[in-house]
């Protein structure tokens, strides 16, 4: 399946936090929209590799991706190195996005900066035409490499490049969010797992206030942010979308 987007996070549920709702946007309009987990979160204080496979599943299904894969990669200790690299250009090449959109290349966890390092060092090498990987089916694959790699904001604030009007589809995006139950929501009383930095329900008041910071600055209710190493330009001023305020 070729994809218009690949969204790639490092951990499950960090895509639903830093861009869900510009996966929504796109999906409306008919784009083909994936998303790649590279670990399964198997270091999380709370919940289990079952019920994380569980919870992303139904995240997707909330955002109606044409896709979700999961490369296990041992979460905590992957690296950006070549054996990584490879497994992460042979994703690449087997879905061929237009564009990626991935980790934030320096954040409170070191999960999310070296993923967002590995992951814009694979969509440059996935270019490359002397660097061969196979296919499932052990066929050569094509070099592949996206248009454009964005980074989207996570627990640290970094100044955006592009901010995206996500407010009518708001509301769906928190819906893929909550679907983590076991990271998100202190539980009831039967509920013995020890809480957790995310496990507040201040932190879902953050993901929901930034949003709002964020549309604030474009005239719109909720907004989400994103960083380009690359320089991004227009063909003409028409490209300039006013936002009513």
């Amino acid at each position: 399946m070729k994809l218009d987007i690949l969204a790639i996070g490092v951990h499950p549920d960090d895509v639903e936090l830093g861009c869900s709702g510009t996966l929504l946007n796109e999906i409306r309009l008919g784009k083909k929209v994936g998303i790649l987990d590279l670990t399964q979160g198997e270091l999380g204080t709370r919940g289990t590799i079952e019920t994380r496979y569980t919870e992303a599943a139904v995240a997707a299904k909330v955002l109606g991706v044409h896709m979700r894969e999961n490369l296990k990669m041992r979460d905590g200790f992957f690296r950006n190195d070549e054996a990584h690299q490879l497994q992460l250009i042979q994703a690449l090449r087997t879905y061929q996005p237009e564009i990626v959109i991935a980790n934030i290349l320096n954040d409170r966890h070191p999960d999310h900066g070296r993923a967002g390092h590995l992951i814009a060092d694979a969509c440059f090498l996935s270019g490359l035409i002397k660097i061969e990987t196979k296919d499932a089916k052990g066929e050569p694959q094509a070099r592949w490499r996206p248009k454009y790699v964005l980074h989207y904001m996570q627990d640290w604030f970094h100044e955006p490049d592009i901010l995206i009007d996500i407010s009518e589809v708001f509301e769906q995006r928190m819906k893929s969010i909550e679907a983590y139950s076991t990271q998100f929501f202190p539980g009831g009383a039967d509920n013995k797992e020890p809480q957790t930095y995310i496990s507040s329900p201040d932190f879902l008041d953050s993901v929901i206030a930034r949003a709002r910071m964020l549309g604030k600055r474009i005239g719109v209710k909720y907004a989400e942010g994103f960083i380009s190493e690359k320089k991004i330009g227009i063909r003409n001023l028409d490209a300039l979308v006013q936002v009513e305020t």
